[in-house]
């Protein structure tokens, strides 16, 4: 690939993965609830979850989704299932888990299974979002050269590059989401209804995926 090319793909993934979303929601609830390191191993879980969609689409899996409206369908329900519980959780939580008094000035402990829990749940919030997949059959093979003698290893080198850049994005958003529930009285004080909202745009994004069309049909 010619090194302006290159370029192009890294700028473009930069802002693709800036761009907020179901991810980018659950990355900053869990920094959020529960501390930096949560938030950080929520984005290191949707990296994972990336990594199986660009697994995926180079063997082919990506192609039968976007053709077949039955497993596109069954997908983007339980996707979206998830996500419609993932908000219901948010708004029902207690005040363990949403209180602005459970988070301390200092960064929180998180116990082991509370970073299994957080990883498990990003990969889940990216794993079961079949537009995902869509996405990458869409927009990585626009970079790969016509002439590139292995175009399916050729996808996976650039997902796995866009993957990577993107790591430092969701991380970014884990530590910053985390130094102002911190550092911010007034957002501690407010954290409970940020958790509503939060809550709220998980339904919404559940929702909207339930009811999308496969955009290939």
């Amino acid at each position: 690939m010619p090194l302006d090319s290159l370029l192009l793909f890294i700028a473009a993934g930069l802002l693709l993965n800036l761009t907020p979303g179901p991810d980018v929601l659950y990355i900053v609830t869990q920094s959020l609830r529960r501390g930096t390191r949560a938030g950080v191993f929520g984005a290191l879980g949707v990296t994972a979850g990336c990594f199986v969609h660009v697994g995926a689409a180079a063997a082919g899996l990506g192609a039968l989704l976007a053709a077949s409206s039955t497993a596109f369908t069954l997908l983007k329900w339980l996707g979206g299932a998830y996500l419609v519980w993932m908000g219901l959780r948010s708004l029902l939580a207690g005040p363990t888990e949403g209180d602005p008094g459970a988070l301390a000035p200092a960064p929180l402990p998180d116990a082991p299974l509370d970073l299994k829990s957080a990883l498990f749940g990003g990969f889940l919030t990216n794993v079961l979002n079949p537009k995902v997949a869509l996405f990458f059959l869409a927009f990585v093979p626009q970079f790969i050269p016509a002439q590139a003698p292995h175009k399916a290893l050729a996808f996976v080198l650039l997902g796995v590059l866009f993957n990577l850049n993107s790591v430092a994005i969701n991380v970014g958003y884990a530590v910053l989401a985390s130094a102002l529930a911190r550092r911010s009285g007034s957002l501690r004080r407010a954290q409970r209804w940020l958790q509503r909202a939060a809550g709220l745009m998980f339904i919404g994004f559940g929702l909207r995926l339930a009811m999308s069309d496969n955009p290939v049909h």
